[in-house]
């Protein structure tokens, strides 16, 4: 091949690449520059509510809809799972254009089950969100001094059991005067961005703005029914409407209609664009976020090292002891001895249940690669809240292709256990690649009947369930499986010592051994309980998790007091002359599993009261359910392998015949 056809491919390749990269631009990763009087486009958002946790359609209820109808926005395969369903909206603005009194529509009068459906998601306390820009519109409320931040606004208000509804807005964009640059402008409008190369600052010296903040104040007002008559969409209302978030008017009723409108107002900002998530990221009670993680990191890491001294020094002064006789001593002193030394002939007796504990060793692998790679991206700022489902579709492919990982381990593992047999190794990895997904697909089947049940956005639509199917069987599985033939052809870890064909009987216990192995999880739980309130929080009451630094320290932490304890826990058990280690040192980790469980519950109780419903409590249940299965897999994992090395390392250095 020619050297001028090899430069067309790579052209082609390129040319090919950036359509790709356009194709999958993320909204918010740049500035869009909006010259005055530019049509700014505003979005809404599903329905949320912490009451019921059940998403719906903005349009699921009698709004205004646009002129040219509703369209749905370019989504992600992670906003489609949270349930996000991202909309054209009517309300239209103008760069740096204030405008008043801008009357929307009138709806026809309410039906039945129109006023009955309103009257419903006022009572829930559903919330409308709005988006500018990638920007949710952000509401702030006062009580006792103290200025709280809401995203989005609510649908209604109760007083004196009439049901009244906000419908008018009134809008607040918070502007930035384009910085140009010496690289590039990024300009355009909407979503679209388009980079335009610049040479120093020429150009045609329009100014442009970029949008930095979008702020909302909902009321009620009662317009004029004969003045409403007359106009058309966007007309202007003839008289004065006082916007009065203290008072309500427009009060909903069977058989009226409603009337909407709107205001915008463009004030000029000292925030660059930059800092513009800043207003949603400093939530209340960040102070004690951060004092309470660090409080948090010093205790655990004092008390780690004081269980990994005394550990250490427990099994060093051991062996050196041991190897410091001679043979005959040694002889005799194996006559007198009892411990861990022993069980050095039954030690690597194979567990009960063996292929099973491989398989949930290579799941466990799977998910925590996943979660330190995902954290670790996030922390990094490519997953940054601006882009909105990112950070579950990193989750999911992040999975899909550790599942070589997956496959290596519990392969390597299973021939390891079996002492080298390459025969049903394909078996292995098949049960791999189906054991957690396949628990997740069942539990999220379940929940989705619910979901679609009750008409909720948040239900995965079939052919995302299709497209699952097929990541799950043409990418996952495969990658599994191509894991699974390398840990067959690696060479399989031998044993230290023998094991005899005789099973030595286990001394009976003072105590009950799995009592101690379940006791074991309160200190990986201490590790990561409060900064579990957060995340629980971010989930199921709308906060923004943004302190990914914070959480990827806290993994690893975690992973090694994980380590630590099941170490601890495996020689306490071979001290006792117990040689059955392997799922206990899984569970003595996996074990904070129950305790996170049991917050979660303690979570629904007392910090979740006002959820109501039978779905949403079984939605709950089930998402919980998932992720303590998950959190049990990953940690059980770090358990047992720290386990295993330590027990091979340990008999390693101990001279028996």
């Amino acid at each position: 091949m020619a050297f001028s056809d090899e430069f067309k491919i790579w052209v082609l390749f390129v040319c090919l690449v950036a359509q790709l990269g356009q194709g999958f631009y993320l909204p918010g990763s740049y500035p869009h520059k909006y010259v005055v009087g530019d049509p700014l486009s505003v979005k809404v958002n599903s329905l949320t509510s912490v009451e019921t946790e059940i998403p719906f359609s903005y349009y699921s209820l009698p709004f205004c809809k646009p002129e040219e109808g509703v369209k749905d926005s370019a989504e992600n395969l992670g906003e489609l799972l949270v349930g996000d369903r991202i909309e054209n909206s009517p309300y239209k603005f103008k760069m740096n254009t204030n405008e008043s009194e801008i009357f929307l529509c009138q709806t026809k009068p309410l039906s039945n089950e129109e006023f009955r459906l309103m009257k419903k998601r006022i009572d829930e306390m559903y919330q409308v969100n709005v988006i500018l820009d990638n920007l949710p519109a952000i509401r702030y409320t006062k009580k006792d001094n103290f200025y709280l931040r809401w995203t989005g606004y609510p649908v209604g208000i109760k007083v004196q059991e009439k049901y009244y509804v906000f419908n008018h807005l009134k809008f607040t964009v918070l502007i930035h005067k384009y910085e140009e640059t010496n690289v590039a402008g990024v300009m355009g409008t909407g979503d679209a961005a388009e980079m335009i190369p610049t040479v120093g600052n020429s150009g045609p010296g329009i100014p442009g703005y970029m949008v930095v903040g979008f702020e909302v104040i909902p009321c009620s007002f009662q317009h004029n029914a004969e003045s409403v008559k007359k106009l058309k969409t966007y007309g202007k209302y003839p008289s004065g409407i006082k916007c009065e978030p203290t008072t309500v008017a427009m009060a909903i009723n069977e058989n009226e209609p409603v009337a909407f409108s709107y205001e915008v107002s463009f004030v000029e900002s000292d925030i660059k664009w930059p800092s513009r998530w800043d207003a949603y990221l400093k939530m209340e009670g960040a102070k004690v976020h951060w004092f309470s993680i660090l409080n948090s990191l010093m205790v655990i890491i004092f008390l780690a090292g004081i269980v990994l001294v005394i550990f250490l020094r427990t099994v060093r002064r051991d062996l050196t002891r041991y190897e410091e006789l001679d043979k005959e001593a040694q002889a005799q002193m194996n006559e007198e001895l009892s411990g861990w030394k022993l069980v050095v002939a039954d030690v690597f007796r194979a567990p009960s249940n063996p292929t099973l504990l491989c398989v949930m060793v290579g799941d466990g692998v799977q998910i925590l690669g996943m979660a330190v790679v995902t954290i670790l991206f996030a922390a990094l700022g490519f997953m940054s809240p601006a882009s909105r489902g990112t950070l579950l579709t990193g989750m999911l492919f992040f999975y899909m292709f550790l599942g070589i990982a997956a496959g290596y381990v519990a392969v390597r593992l299973w021939r390891t256990l079996f002492c080298g047999n390459q025969k049903e190794w394909v078996s292995v990895a098949w049960r791999v690649a189906c054991f957690f997904p396949g628990i997740a697909f069942l539990i999220l089947t379940t929940l989705n009947f619910l979901l679609w049940g009750s008409h909720s956005t948040g239900a995965i639509p079939f052919f995302l369930f299709l497209v699952l199917i097929l990541l799950w069987f043409c990418i996952s599985v495969p990658l599994t499986l191509v894991g699974g033939y390398f840990g067959a052809k690696a060479p399989h870890i031998e044993y230290p010592v023998r094991t005899n064909q005789i099973p030595r009987e286990i001394p009976a216990q003072n105590y009950p051994s799995w009592l101690l192995v379940l006791g074991a999880g309160t200190l990986p739980f201490g590790t990561l309980f409060i900064e579990l309130f957060f995340i629980m929080s971010s989930i199921w009451m709308g906060r923004v998790y943004y302190v990914f630094g914070f959480l990827f320290v806290v993994l690893i932490l975690l992973v090694v007091v994980c380590a630590e304890v099941s170490l601890v826990l495996t020689y306490m058990h071979l001290c006792v002359e117990d040689y059955k280690w392997w799922w206990k040192s899984f569970f003595a980790s996996g074990s904070v599993a129950i305790y996170i469980f049991l917050y979660s519950i303690n979570y629904l109780v007392f910090d979740l009261k006002s959820l109501n419903g039978p779905v949403s409590a079984t939605l709950y249940l089930g998402y919980s359910l998932l992720m303590v299965l998950a959190i049990m897999l990953a940690t059980g994992t770090v358990g047992f392998l720290s386990s295993f090395w330590f027990v091979h390392y340990l008999f390693s250095n101990v001279k028996l015949d």
